[in-house]
């Protein structure tokens, strides 16, 4: 990954493994002398694929709103340190390598949570290895509300369901309305991260089972229509008999 300078402030920075301090300090991997720059106002730290942006100064702005957590960079993103504008872009390697991963197939995850209250209610989070919930905006799954910790709960697929670990959270994770530093969650049970609450679900096994009511309900349709024609016809039996007592 790279950063581009919109207004030429200094030139294209590609960004290496460790970390890049942005400011007006001497030392720092990007200099900016413009007003409003702090000696240092903010640190880039890369370890991989993995880029994060930590403040230092204010003001820091991602994507047009303020900055003062950590939080991961992704090519495509708009960076500015005050008034210096700048874009991190995939080097041309990346870009490549980004091109030729799209055209893998996608694995369906084990397991799927999904939402049935609050902010993440009617969204499904595929379970394919370790994610953790919480507030921050780098978790793999962020639930921007005051009761979620920044760093709630993390999960993983394991035999027979996925494990749920609590990470210190301030209001608790809760399998089935039980609090619990660590648990495995099995499919059709409910996980509450607070009031935030997930129904764990096997993909492919919810049509099955929304189907399988199906043939009984004919068959009760079946049954219903055989008791009214019964009916009918005892009706037309009695009625024919009492005419024919008549005459």
């Amino acid at each position: 990954m790279k950063l581009v300078f919109a207004g030429g402030e200094h030139g294209p920075v590609t960004l290496t493994d460790g970390i890049t301090v942005v400011g007006t300090a001497a030392d720092a991997g990007i200099l900016l002398s413009q007003p409003g720059i702090a000696p240092r106002h903010a640190q880039i730290e890369r370890h991989g694929a993995r880029v994060q942006l930590q403040p230092c100064a204010d003001p820091v702005r991602l994507n047009g709103r303020p900055v003062r957590d950590a939080i991961v960079l992704k090519a495509g993103d708009t960076l500015e340190f005050a008034d210096v504008r700048c874009r991190a872009v995939n080097t041309a390697a990346e870009a490549e390598l980004e091109d030729s991963s799209t055209r893998m197939r996608a694995t369906v995850p084990r397991y799927v949570l999904r939402g049935v209250s609050g902010p993440t209610f009617g969204r499904s989070f595929g379970v394919g290895g370790e994610m953790v919930f919480g507030r921050q905006a780098d978790c793999d799954v962020c639930i921007p509300i005051n009761e979620i910790s920044r760093r709630h709960a993390r999960v993983r697929p394991a035999n027979g369901g996925v494990l749920v670990e609590d990470l210190d959270s301030a209001n608790g994770s809760y399998i089935n309305g039980k609090r619990i530093r660590s648990g495995l969650l099995h499919p059709g049970e409910e996980l509450a991260l607070d009031t935030v609450r997930f129904m764990l679900l096997v993909p492919g096994a919810e049509a099955v089972s929304a189907a399988a009511p199906a043939e009984p309900a004919r068959r009760r349709g079946n049954g219903m229509r055989w008791m009214i024609s019964a009916v009918i016809v005892s009706g037309l039996a009695a009625a024919a008999a009492h005419f024919a007592g008549l005459f």
